[in-house]
């Protein structure tokens, strides 16, 4: 084996927070020797594949404020929203002329569109999104008349009957974002070595470094995974069953396509967040003659797809050309995009150090990992630069040696399971459900949920995303996450209860 000694700090994983970690470091202590592992290709990365839009309040949902983890979340968003402006002149700063595509991709603002084919879920969380923007002095307005919106040519039954304007939410191609970061990382003296992590290396109590798969070994004090949903799986073994949350598998699709031009203005249309299994559409435009991102679909599952599925793309495209551009019909694909996203079993992010001298995560940020990014980065710089570093209670919430965070309680988990999965049914048919349909998929949707907590046999509330997933999953991954929930529960220390009375009171 040939051994590389040449690292103080080794990061898994050259995407957007992985390559921004390196920055911030390379930064605050020039002489930090900061190496970078990942496949130049980045095949399924979520990072090279983003629509990237750079947005805060465009996210919200109903579940912010509910809970102080999803407080502290929305905290980040905000911040990485002010941060946005700066971090882009810096990028231009260190990475020169490689950062001029980067900055001719940055669009011009956001329009949030309420149809009148939205459901209750998207509807609600535009309600949600409107009120926080106010709430929090974000500019913004709101349009009851959206029909001049350039570029928004919805169909007739999706007619847009709101809109909500983020003045300073925007968009950034994302390849061309990578390609700034990896050159302002070098411009830094950060070493970006091609290859991927096979192993991470402990000795102890403390990491040693990392094992890539052409059998060489990289030694560090130090090493931060960033490598998506493939980070945890890394960490495997280094830490007792249950002490972090497993990360689970966020599949993507999106087209580029050439879309006919809008005029002069560039702003980002898009729809509220939609109900699980439903793609939350939107068109992101770029320079050039008409070039447009139409995203993304989200489909979480235990095991990752070996690409994108069919379905759920024609979903998406349907959904895009419906509710905010009719004319997308006409327009040429210039190719589809695929990457897969990381999501921890409580939707909240793994960021920071734990039981393993050393060893730090970065990941699990689902779809704000790019835009947080810049937040991140400062974060985890401070726990690699300096010795005494400012306590942070939001990213308290996110440690990464945690029990699964619960932000709901079993009886609202099955409720919502079956709102989301009825809307999501309405969305994709296009077509009302009469009240006898929607009463019979009500109650298989609810017993199905009961089914699986019952499975479970732990009193852990689950999102309608891990209950999308893990109702669709094998029974064998079923029963790894009833074992992570009893090995979290006894390394945690929680009460030895049981589900079962939690979920009979929800029974009809």
């Amino acid at each position: 084996m040939v051994t590389d000694r040449t690292a103080d700090v080794i990061v898994v994983g050259n995407g957007a927070i992985g390559l921004s970690v390196a920055i911030e470091a390379a930064r605050r202590a020039p002489g930090l020797r900061i190496t970078v592992v990942g496949p130049p290709a980045r095949n399924d990365a979520a990072s090279s594949v983003a629509g990237a839009m750079l947005g805060c309040f465009g996210e919200v949902t109903t579940a912010v404020g509910h809970h102080p983890a999803t407080t502290a979340e929305f905290d980040v968003m905000r911040e990485a929203l002010d941060l946005w402006p700066a971090w882009l002149d810096e990028l231009t700063e260190l990475a020169g002329p490689a950062a001029d595509a980067l900055r001719a991709s940055l669009t011009t603002g956001t329009f949030v569109v309420l149809g009148a084919d939205a459901g209750p879920v998207a509807t609600e969380n535009f309600k949600a999104m409107h009120a926080a923007a106010m709430a929090h002095g974000e500019p913004h307005e709101l349009l009851e008349d959206p029909s001049r919106i350039e570029g928004l040519r919805p169909a007739p039954e999706a007619r847009a009957v709101q809109a909500l304007h983020l003045r300073r939410e925007t968009a950034v191609d994302a390849r061309s974002l990578l390609t700034a970061l990896e050159t302002a990382a070098k411009n830094l003296n950060v070493r970006v070595v091609p290859g991927v992590v096979r192993r991470v290396v402990a000795e102890g109590a403390r990491v040693r470094g990392v094992d890539l798969t052409d059998g060489s070994r990289h030694t560090a004090e130090t090493v931060v995974l960033a490598a998506g949903s493939g980070s945890t799986e890394l960490a495997t073994g280094l830490l007792p069953p249950g002490a972090v949350p497993p990360l689970l598998f966020s599949s993507g699709l999106a087209l580029m396509t050439d879309r006919a031009p809008v005029g002069g203005e560039r702003p980002v249309l898009r729809t509220p967040p939609a109900p699980v299994g439903t793609p939350g559409t939107h068109v992101v435009p770029f320079p050039g003659a008409g070039g447009a991102y139409i995203g993304a679909t989200d489909t979480v599952t235990c095991r990752p797809h070996a690409g994108p599925v069919l379905g759920t793309g024609q979903a998406l495209m349907g959904l895009a050309c419906a509710q905010l551009d009719q004319s997308l019909t006409s327009s040429v694909m210039r190719s589809w995009l695929y990457g897969i996203r990381s999501i921890a079993l409580d939707r909240m992010p793994l960021v920071g150090g734990c039981g393993l001298t050393g060893l730090l995560f970065a990941t699990g940020a689902y779809r704000s990992g790019l835009h947080a990014s810049p937040v991140i980065a400062r974060h985890l710089a401070g726990l690699l630069t300096d010795s005494a570093p400012a306590p942070d209670e939001r990213f308290a919430w996110f440690a990464p040696e945690r029990a699964p965070l619960a932000t709901t309680t079993v009886e609202d988990s099955v409720e919502e399971a079956v709102l989301h999965a009825v809307d999501s049914t309405r969305t994709l048919r296009r077509a009302p459900l009469s009240p006898d349909e929607e009463a019979d998929l009500a109650g298989r949707v609810r017993q199905r949920v009961l089914w699986l907590y019952d499975q479970l046999d732990e009193p852990y509330a689950l999102s309608p995303e891990m209950i999308h997933a893990y109702g669709q999953a094998s029974p064998q991954d079923v029963e790894r996450l009833r074992d992570h929930l009893r090995a979290a529960r006894l390394h945690h220390g929680l009460p030895a209860t049981t589900a079962d009375a939690a979920i009979r009171s929800t029974l009809p």
